[in-house]
């Protein structure tokens, strides 16, 4: 075995040593707080089929033109995705998870640019339905 080969077999060995998957333990119980729990509060972040949901909204909206660009938070408290016409603009819509308000209020949550919450809920896909509403026509 050459000088260079052993050099690139130790290269590769140390890189894979500081390469480590992360895995997070599971969800702690609802409303626990840190000091409860022993340690650090995980952030709150969206799972898979909660991100499916919102992309497959996103996804037709940006079809059809009306929203542009959006923006994802993860804090202690909370985890929102935020909705944008332009990336220029302040968000159009937040759609938010709160794990603490999850046995009160619901979960999630829709938030309009304004601060008004238009839908509240512990279903993700029927409060998110209510930006993916319909228009009808009227006739006067």
């Amino acid at each position: 075995m050459s000088d260079l080969e052993s050099k690139e077999d130790h290269r590769a060995a140390s890189f894979a040593d500081r390469i480590r998957v992360r895995r997070h333990p599971s969800p702690p119980h609802v409303g626990a707080t840190p000091a409860v729990l022993g340690g650090e509060a995980e952030p709150v972040s969206f799972d898979q089929t909660e991100l499916r949901e919102i992309l497959n909204l996103y996804g037709r909206k940006v079809a059809a033109g009306e929203w542009r660009d959006y923006a994802i938070d993860f804090t202690d408290q909370k985890a929102v995705f935020s909705i944008y016409r332009r990336a220029s603009e302040c968000a159009l819509y937040r759609i938010e998870k709160i794990p603490k308000l999850a046995k009160k209020q619901g979960a999630y949550c829709v938030v309009a640019a304004s601060g008004l919450v238009l839908k509240r809920g512990p279903d993700l896909r029927r409060v998110i339905g209510a930006l993916d509403r319909k228009l009808k026509l009227v006739s006067g």
